[in-house]
């Protein structure tokens, strides 16, 4: 499906399935920026107060942080793309009959919070493995400039979709903008009928759904890269989500404000992004992601600030524009520092995690934002938010995002196949593994401080226990042991292992004072 490229260099279409996907994303893209405005807008029109008017911000972000995971467990699980299509036709029925309702004008607060709701939870279902397949069309050494890119049409499209949605709603009315999003998932549907992937590699029956996501969870929570990057996300996420929920009020409160401002608002904040992404593929060699992070952590809180104390339409234009340079700047850093982390077999699960804190954080700090807006002032909100993510940046320093970038993910293939079971039922039962050291005495120290970063290993493929013991009439005989829910499970953990696992455990078998290295043996309940 790829041609072979210079490493870096990334030309989008001589990826065909890239170019086809990015392409209809894009439109769909468009389509959702005229909705969020729409129902952004019309929000204002049926109730202004802050505290409402945020809650449309709230209820579209709210479902991804509760089903993400979930969604994410379904995706590692299923045909991806079967997956999508259904999502897509399931969207586009509900969004015509909002679009109906509007229509009518029979719309109400609470049905568009309940409408904004669905609309929320298909793209809880869908981002997961929306976000997945990416890594399925560009090969690895692209990866980052294709993520980029798909940054960069998300951004075009939101310089495109406010503009167009705020002269539609002056020149046609309300319904325009949500009328067209119905449409332009028809074109996301068509372009995954016609995009025909390569054969998945055949998957061992795993365990339950509720098994595989706290799987996920596990391997998140033992994975330094991905726990950084996560940190680092929910701590921007909450105090930059106020210029978002608050956009509205901000522009019809200033001098001549209205919904022709609120789509210019939009667009710059797109225009900026587009900007960024062009800009940052320059950058990349002389600042690391981490720095990159940083820098547009400063700019979103100097956008923050700029929005609080501006009163006229042009102080405020500038303002969105860096906001949206500083936005791209950090969403891309994270996405890729996420992606970068993940082996292929749990990155959706993996993935929705990192929605989960995005869209989390994002659907509190609405209502927070809401609400301290409404007991204080909207500016006085917006310049709380900007000092937030100043002593965000200070508290979460030592977090490191993009460490992923170094680590080899791909399989090791290092583990001998496991022993055969003696009645085939037993796949089921709960299984342990020991593994059997004799270290000498003075390699003790090194010894465990090696095997027990080690055991982050061995909670990222699987095991729900790990233990480490030392005999009491042999010192230097040692056994380690970790728990699996299922022998199933442990023979998918035999395909888990990494390149970067199997250096690890390479500094822990060195110590072992065996010809024959460790012993390994295999038990089921």
């Amino acid at each position: 499906m790829s041609s072979p490229e210079t490493p870096g260099a990334f030309t989008p279409f001589r990826h065909r399935a890239f170019a086809l996907l990015w392409t209809a994303t894009l439109i769909s893209n468009i389509g959702t920026w005229m909705h969020d405005v729409g129902a952004g807008w019309l929000m204002t029109t049926l109730n202004s107060s802050p505290s409402v008017v945020t809650l449309v911000q709230a209820a579209t972000t709210l479902p991804v942080f509760l089903f993400a995971l979930f969604a994410g467990t379904l995706a590692d699980r299923l045909d991806k793309r079967r997956m999508l299509i259904l999502i897509n036709v399931a969207m586009t029925v509900v969004i015509s009959l909002l679009t109906l309702l509007v229509w009518q004008e029979a719309m109400t607060p609470l049905l568009l919070i309940l409408f904004t709701l669905a609309i929320g939870t298909g793209a809880a279902f869908m981002a997961p493995a929306w976000q997945a397949v990416v890594p399925q069309l560009v090969p690895r050494d692209t990866l980052k400039p294709a993520i980029a890119l798909n940054s960069m049409g998300i951004n075009i499209s939101r310089a495109i979709g406010p503009a167009l949605a705020g002269v539609l709603i002056a020149a046609i009315g309300l319904a325009a903008p949500f009328a067209l999003n119905a449409l332009s998932h028809l074109v996301i549907i068509l372009a995954l009928i016609l995009w025909r992937p390569d054969a998945p590699t055949p998957r061992r029956k795993g365990g339950s759904i509720p098994a595989e996501m706290a799987t996920g969870l596990r391997h998140v929570r033992h994975n330094p890269a991905m726990l950084a990057t996560l940190i680092r996300a929910l701590t921007f996420f909450l105090f930059a989500s106020a210029y978002w929920s608050l956009l509205p009020l901000i522009a019809r409160q200033a001098e001549g404000g209205g919904s022709a401002l609120y789509g210019s608002l939009m667009a710059l904040i797109g225009a900026g992004a587009v900007t960024g992404a062009l800009v940052l593929p320059r950058l990349q060699g002389r600042f690391t992601s981490d720095r990159t992070v940083m820098g547009g952590t400063i700019g979103t809180a100097l956008a923050l600030m700029t929005l609080a104390a501006a009163t006229t339409p042009e102080a405020l234009m500038l303002a969105a524009f860096l906001g949206g340079l500083s936005w791209i700047a950090v969403l891309t850093s994270f996405n890729v520092s996420a992606q970068m982390a993940l082996p292929d077999w749990v990155r959706a699960r993996g993935l929705a995690v990192f929605l989960m804190a995005f869209f989390g954080a994002m659907a509190l700090g609405s209502v927070l934002w809401g609400q301290v807006a409404s007991l204080t002032s909207v500016p006085v909100a917006l310049g709380i938010a900007a000092l937030g993510l100043i002593l965000g940046l200070l508290v979460t320093r030592r977090f490191e995002v993009g460490q992923g970038e170094a680590l080899d993910l791909s399989a090791a293939a290092l583990w001998p196949e496991a022993p055969a079971l003696a009645d085939p039922e037993a796949r089921d039962r709960p299984a342990l593994v020991t593994v059997e050291y004799r270290i000498a005495a003075q390699d003790r120290d090194a010894f465990t401080t090696a095997i027990r970063a080690f055991s982050k290993e061995r909670y990222r493929d699987g095991a729900t226990r790990w233990h480490l013991h030392q005999s009491v009439e042999e010192p230097e005989l040692w056994i380690e042991s970790f728990h699996l829910p299922s022998w199933a499970e442990h023979l998918a953990q035999h395909e888990r292992v990494t390149q970067t696992d199997a250096d690890l455990q390479a500094r822990v078998t060195r110590f072992d004072q065996r010809e024959g290295g460790p012993v390994v043996r295999h038990f089921v309940a």
